[in-house]
Parts: structure tokens; sequence; C-alpha cells
């Protein structure tokens, strides 16, 4: 899932730019009630205590707060006013926006995550910088939103144990390698990988190579990317299929020498799966340029939202990428725990693999 910002996506960067400044200078000019509580050394609630009257604080410490308010300048906001009626009718949103990422499949999960919760009443606070748990703080000391939605989790995210210790509301769009005590919504990334080879190895292939996401990605061990890679390989495993797993950027220059690496490694390759929507087109083409017939000579299946599937130059045949119903249910899930009810830890969607004209028998 990834694409440069500013190359096929240059709205999206100016859309993050705007954030990312909106945001700096913001926070140039305003100090949150996390940091006054930091430099008074006293809880949270207990500057919003003192702000509001509503319970009675010794004298020493309402003095030390008072103090901390001064010298940092602090003006009392939405979030304080919020944490002292102890509702705010906002979840945050947590979604990076980097450019290693597919950044239309992440806008589509927000916006699905954005309406969904208007139906219930609540607003969405978008936070797009790559803060980790600095962002969960931030939200957890401010009393900003009554509930947190986290998207882009990693294996071993840093953000889960400040989740854990926390008594306000999440969900994860997405699913660590220890799930205990949290509740996740993602699609079944490891079936999914496995339906790939499944399909590929029904028709006959037994060399198969991964294009997979940008280096980046595997780095920083994001569950989705190594989830896939996880259910390809032991499902390759049991039927006897060979695979190699290569990251690439999805440029045309990088994909093209991704490629001539795997046919000189493999030059027996004749099924691809490609986990990485902006190397699709790249693919094709150099596919073509090579003289070889999709899918005569060699068969494509991509993990791509339906889209990029059918509209890419040759239809693929694909497993789709459910994003606004991973949206949906994520919203759903953090509703039913703030009216204290109780929900499922893990929903993993089923994938559904939709046969197109990419993939066809393996040649003799």
């Amino acid at each position: 899932m990834s694409v440069p910002l500013g190359s096929r996506w240059p709205h999206v960067e100016a859309l993050r730019h705007r954030l990312t400044t909106c945001r700096s200078v913001r926070e140039s000019r305003m100090v949150t009630l996390a940091e006054v509580a930091h430099h008074a050394g006293v809880s949270a609630s207990t500057v919003s205590y003192v702000l509001s009257g509503k319970r009675s604080i010794s004298a020493s410490t309402k003095d030390r707060v008072e103090q901390s308010i001064r010298e940092l300048g602090y003006h009392p906001n939405a979030g304080a006013r919020a944490l002292a009626s102890s509702r705010s009718n906002i979840i945050a949103l947590m979604v990076p926006l980097r450019t290693d990422m597919y950044v239309p499949v992440m806008m589509e999960i927000a916006i699905a995550v954005a309406t969904t919760a208007r139906t219930h009443g609540y607003d969405v606070l978008l936070l797009t910088g790559e803060e980790g748990p600095e962002a969960v703080r931030r939200i957890e000391g401010s009393a900003l939103a009554d509930a947190m939605i986290l998207m882009d989790v990693e294996l071993h995210d840093e953000r889960l144990v400040l989740i854990r210790e926390t008594d306000r509301p999440a969900v994860l769009i997405g699913l660590p390698a220890d799930p205990t005590g949290l509740t996740c919504v993602d699609l079944d990334f490891v079936a999914t990988g496995a339906q790939c080879v499944e399909h590929l190895s029904e028709l006959g292939h037994r060399e198969i190579a991964v294009i997979g996401e940008a280096p980046a990605v595997y780095e920083r061990h994001t569950g989705f990317a190594e989830r896939t890679l996880d259910g390809l390989r032991v499902r390759a495993r049991e039927l006897g299929v060979r695979v190699l797993h290569r990251p690439c950027e999805g440029t045309y220059d990088t994909l093209a020498s991704t490629l001539a690496r795997i046919f000189d490694e493999r030059p027996g390759t004749t099924g691809f799966v490609v986990q990485n929507e902006s190397a699709v087109e790249p693919l094709l083409s150099l596919l073509r340029q090579q003289g070889r017939a999709i899918p005569e000579d060699v068969s494509v299946v991509a993990i791509c939202p339906d889209q990029v599937a059918t509209q890419a130059s040759v239809r693929l045949t694909s497993v789709a990428i459910p994003a606004q119903e991973m949206g949906r249910q994520a919203v759903e899930r953090v509703v039913a725990k703030l009216r204290g009810r109780v929900v499922d830890e893990v929903a993993l969607l089923a994938p559904q693999l939709t046969v197109r004209a990419s993939s066809g028998p393996a040649p003799a």
C-alpha cells in the first residue's frame, strides 16, 4: 500500500502539509492541560478539578497548579471543559500519513469512521502525525476525546502499552502480535495470503513471486504486511509451492530492478502476488515489454481495493481491502464500549478473492 504522496496524490500532500502546519502553529501557541499537569507534578484530573472547582484540592497543590498555569501561559480550552463535564462526544482517530503507505485506502477508512461516528452523535478528531505513544498521552491527558481508534498498527506497537493502561475505550484497525486485552478489527491477512497461494497453486503455478510493500513497511513490522507473508508462506509450504518475496517502493524504476532480480533468481516464476497498489501498473507494463502475456505466460493476483483491480490495464484477480467495513465496525465497537457493552476482542473479516482476467493455468 505505498505511493509517493507528492506524485500521484498531490492534493493529499497539500492536505497533509496544511494539517501539519496548522498543528505546528497551534502547538507553538497553546499549552495543553497534560503539560500543565506534568509541570506541576500532578495528574491531569487534578488540574481539571482546580479549573472546575468540582472537588476540594489542598491549598498547596492548588497554588502549585495555578503557578504552572501562569508560567506556561495555559488557557482553558475545549479539551479542559470536556474533562470537567466528563464527555466531549468526540472520537480520536490516529492515522499517521506516511509516504510509504497507500493513502487512498487510509482515507477511505477514515471517511467511513467519520460518517459512522456521526450516526451515533460523535465527531472525529483526526490525528495525522507520526507521534506514536505521545498522541495517546495527549488524548488521555487532555480529555479531548471520549475514545480512540488507532490505525497503521505494528506487530509490537509502542502505543499499546498505554492503551492497555487507560480506561478510555479504544479500538485498533489492525492486529498486533499479542491482541490480549485489546479490541481489534482487521481483514484476516493471514487467510488472505493463504488464499492467494491456493488460487495460483490450483492453476498449476509452482514458482510464485511476491511484490511487497516498501521496505520501510516491513522494517516497522506493520501488521497487515507481516501477516500476509506469514499466511502466504505457510500455505505455500503445505502445497509445495516455492515463494520469493521482494519489497518494492512501487515506482517504475524500482520495480524494473526488482522484476529483473526475480527472473534472474527464479527464471521459472509464473505467478505473482502483488501487495502494493502503486506497483500494479508498472508490473503489468514491464511484463508486456518483456513479451510475457497475461495470463498465458504469467498470472497476477493483487491484494488491493476493487477499484484498483478493475481499472488496471488488465482486470486483476484480487482480494479486496474492505476499507469501509473496517472503519464502520471499528466505530460500532468503540461506541458499544462507551455505552458499557461487552464486545468481541478480535474481529477478523474473511477475505474474498474475485477471479478476473489476470490469472490462468500455468504454462506447460
